[in-house]
């Protein structure tokens, strides 16, 4: 393994404190340092890249300033935390981040007292911070700060306008930092974005507001003008030019900015001076996202998580492999949106800020007058679709799963209870990967196979993928309708074959089998066929079924399986607690059967971060368990 050397500068700062000891002189190159430790890791380990490079002198001087872990710091949007990390007594172990068992790739209570809340999901450092400060008014501690550091695109989120609405009259000491890169993965949008370019970039507003300060400032220091009285100033002009002109002073909170997030000493005086006043106020920060590394600052969506990557050259490296790869289920998406809005005009797709993750960006380039990137917005996104749907458009409305847990009263409320035709794409179900804990779709059967009038399907690959797709954009099949998938590859396709549409609530018998069933529900049955495969080797003929859909189930060939099979495995990728197992379970119960089942996915506990194939054998559902699980079952003696 590769040892990563720290600069001199960065060497002996193992956590804020020896941080602290540097002279104020030396920041500028703790951030050299800091910067070029996170390019030589990541650049051979892997992991996000852009995001943290751009708060680098952001992170050194929030904890040069502020005394954490005593005062408390919140990052939003976990891709910004590297820095913080390296800064907090995880140098040695950074080069683990996001591989299995090593460090997360995102803020984690669990992992450090600095990490004071645990992110992935954004916009929600406001509300968070906000809490703690209310409890540490409560608590009489009026001295504690509490940070929020908010950017990366997770200020587009409605959460972050519900804690800033809730903040601007708590009256607790809370700072919010505004990290405006004008990126999240992909470029910002709408009119907050345009709002803040136009803060930035206004010079009669700038330079009123400096001339002020900079006038109150050299008057405090001669000691002609009081505290009460730069107060009552402030106040006066709160209630009239800055209220008329800025947001967020309209919302009670003391605008301060925009300034440079890449001029670390001024930030740490700005942060010092901020620890003196009380209640709410936002720092406006101007960043670079990728800032430092050429090739990031040029392309920041594409050094958003780059890869292994040549530090010199900036030559993303890419694995050769002879062996021509399958498309991934993403792509399959993109381009299958193209291809049924071709087919039929009232077709339109929606994403909340992610377009390139889901690849909606290419219905984007080729119909950007039916594709709608809404921002970090997943409530707003599901309702805006049900809109389009009143109006006899078919919204096909693309949010990864893990993501959809924000927009579920939306799904129920506003989409389901009105029975209106919007297709849910729901893309990274199952196990996410290095993004772990956060991030896996686990839980999408259980909350939307109970949601009336919602139709759930899986595809077992690619083609599938295509026609449940095709059959869900039929206006005969005008329900809400939810197709789940996960990331990465499947199986080759024939992107010439014609779309053919599946029977909603239909089955399929893959294989006959005489010794028991496997009822497999999404992209797992591949790992079942293989399971099978194995267990024939033994002489052992289990029969395969693939529901489909779990949401209407096929009676019919549950039926089959149930009059002919005494055991039965269940496989899914996701959760087995309420999932599409227990419908099997429910199905028989409901129907006086008596077979012994055995439900096989994801454990009802917090799953960490790792390599699909070691968190599928970790959670026991790969096809060496399910093997093992079918002689153990069948009383078949195993050797170890």
């Amino acid at each position: 393994m590769m040892k990563i050397e720290a600069g001199p500068y960065l060497k002996d700062i193992i956590n804020p404190n020896d941080l602290r000891k540097v002279k104020e002189d030396d920041l500028v190159k703790v951030c050299a340092d800091l910067r070029q430790y996170i390019i030589d890791t990541v650049s051979v380990y892997g992991g996000h890249f852009g995001a943290s490079l751009g708060v680098v002198e952001l992170s050194v001087a929030l904890h040069y300033a502020f005394n954490t872990p005593d005062d408390q710091l919140v990052w939003d949007v976990g891709h910004q935390a590297y820095g913080h990390k390296i800064l907090t007594g995880r140098r040695d172990r950074f080069h683990t981040n996001r591989v299995y068992k090593g460090i997360s790739g995102f803020p984690k209570r669990a992992e450090s007292e600095y990490d004071t809340f645990g992110v992935g999901h954004s916009s929600t450092s406001i509300s968070a911070a906000l809490g703690m400060a209310v409890a540490s008014k409560l608590k009489g501690d009026h001295n504690r700060q509490h940070i929020a550091v908010i950017g990366d695109g997770a200020l587009t989120g409605g959460m972050a306008f519900e804690g800033l609405n809730h903040a601007g009259v708590a009256n607790a000491n809370l700072i919010v930092v505004l990290n405006d890169n004008c990126m999240s993965i992909d470029p910002n949008v709408g009119a907050l974005k345009d709002y803040l370019t136009d803060i930035t970039t206004s010079p009669t507003y700038n330079k009123f507001k400096d001339d002020v300060w900079k006038a109150l400032d050299r008057l405090s220091k001669l000691g002609q003008v009081s505290q009460d009285i730069l107060s009552k100033v402030h106040d006066t002009l709160k209630g009239g030019l800055l209220r008329h002109s800025n947001l967020f002073e309209a919302l009670g909170f003391r605008y301060f900015g925009p300034v440079d997030g890449h001029d670390v000493d001024h930030m740490v005086k700005i942060f010092n001076d901020l620890k003196k006043i009380p209640g709410p106020k936002l720092l406006h920060c101007v960043t670079v996202k990728g800032k430092g590394f050429a090739p990031a600052e040029k392309d920041q969506t594409k050094w958003h998580a780059p890869g292994l990557f040549d530090k010199v050259s900036g030559e993303i490296i890419k694995t050769p492999n002879p062996i021509p790869q399958p498309p991934k289920y993403q792509d399959v998406f993109g381009h299958t949106m193209v291809e049924l809005a071709e087919m039929n005009p009232k077709i339109v797709g929606v994403t909340p800020a992610m377009p390139s993750g889901s690849s909606l960006n290419i219905m984007m380039k080729a119909m950007p007058d039916r594709s709608f990137d809404v921002g970090i917005a997943e409530q707003h996104a599901v309702t805006f679709s049900a809109g389009m749907a009143t109006q006899g458009l078919v919204p096909f409305c693309n949010i990864y799963s893990t993501f959809m847990q924000r927009a579920y009263d939306q799904v129920v409320h506003d989409v389901a209870l009105q029975k209106l035709h919007v297709v849910f794409c729901m893309d990274r179900a199952g196990i996410a990967g290095a993004d772990g804990q956060t991030h896996h779709g686990m839980l999408d059967v259980p909350y939307m196979r109970c949601v009336p009038n919602m139709v759930v399907s899986a595809p077992m690959n690619e083609e599938e993928l295509r026609n449940l797709m095709y059959t869900a954009s039929l206006d005969k099949n005008a329900l809400p309708f939810t197709i789940r998938y996960p990331r990465g590859n499947g199986v080759m396709l024939d992107w010439k074959r014609p779309f053919t549409e599946i029977e909603i609530g239909k089955g399929r018998k893959l294989r006959s089998g005489e010794d028991f069933a496997i009822v497999s529900f999404g992209t797992v049955g591949n790992m079942a066929a293989t399971a099978l495969d194995e267990l024939k080797k033994d002489g052992i003929l289990g029969a395969h079924y693939d529901l489909r859909f779990v949401k209407p189930l096929d009676e019919e060939m549950l039926h089959e399986v149930f009059r002919k099979f005494k055991h039965v495995i269940t496989i899914e990728d996701g959760t087995v607690v309420g999932g599409a197992g227990s419908a099997v379970i429910e199905f028989m119960a409901d129907n006086h059967y008596n077979s012994e089942v055995i439900r096989m996915g994801m454990p009802d506990r917090i799953v960490e971060h790792g390599e699909p194939s070691e968190l599928y054998a970790e959670c026991g559902y790969d096809a060496a368990a399910i093997a093992k699980k079918a002689k153990s079952m069948l009383g078949v003696r195993q050797t170890a």
